[in-house]
């Protein structure tokens, strides 16, 4: 079963960065089904853990919950990170969970990134501040970020729907090259919400 986690640093209900990770995730699953290959998803919504970051930035001693969602990052053949943007770059949420992992618990693991904002003008945070953080952790970062702006949710012709699906096939071929698994047709969704105290 090839595993995919998404990892989304919103903080709203709803969020914005939690619906387009949700999609990211959707739309890989179903091309790796296509691709005959099982997948299952995880949702890890950083909210729910900032009280153990934050512990642990000062303890350096990870709470259960906290180990878990490490666990789920360290096990999955691909990461889709979604966070908001905050002052012209991701959020400080987004930073400490993917400072707090293990180091090297990135390298060679393909990842998926997409970022949501107000207007388009903050979609620069994906090329100035994530593909920099991802290269230094030496993530494999698919070639088609997705980002979303609040005129792109609802709009006409489908052109958030259209990138979400090219970026989710290029994605799920990262996943796939890096981790071939047995064919076959089947899916499951995993939600953590509950679990982390969302």
């Amino acid at each position: 079963m090839t595993s995919i986690v998404v990892v989304t640093a919103g903080t709203s209900i709803p969020s914005s960065s939690r619906m387009l990770g949700e999609q990211l995730g959707e739309a890989t699953v179903v091309s790796l089904v296509a691709s005959g290959v099982p997948a299952e998803v995880t949702h890890l919504e950083l909210r729910t853990l900032a009280v153990d970051l934050a512990q642990h930035l000062a303890t350096r001693v990870p709470s259960g919950r906290l180990r878990e969602a490490f666990d789920a990052v360290c096990a999955a053949d691909g990461v889709i990170a979604v966070t908001p943007v905050f002052n012209g770059s991701y959020s400080g949420l987004f930073k400490l969970f993917f400072d707090a992992l293990d180091e090297d618990a990135m390298a060679g693991r393909p990842v998926l990134l997409g970022a949501t904002g107000g207007t388009a003008r903050h979609s620069l945070v994906i090329d100035h501040a994530m593909l920099p953080l991802f290269f230094y952790l030496k993530a494999v970062v698919a070639p088609h970020p997705v980002f979303a702006a609040t005129k792109d949710w609802g709009a006409s012709g489908g052109k958030l729907d259209h990138r979400i699906t090219r970026a989710a096939e290029e994605f799920a071929k990262l996943v796939l090259a890096a981790a071939p698994r047995a064919h076959g047709d089947d899916f499951e969704v995993t939600d953590f919400t509950d679990l982390l105290g969302g």
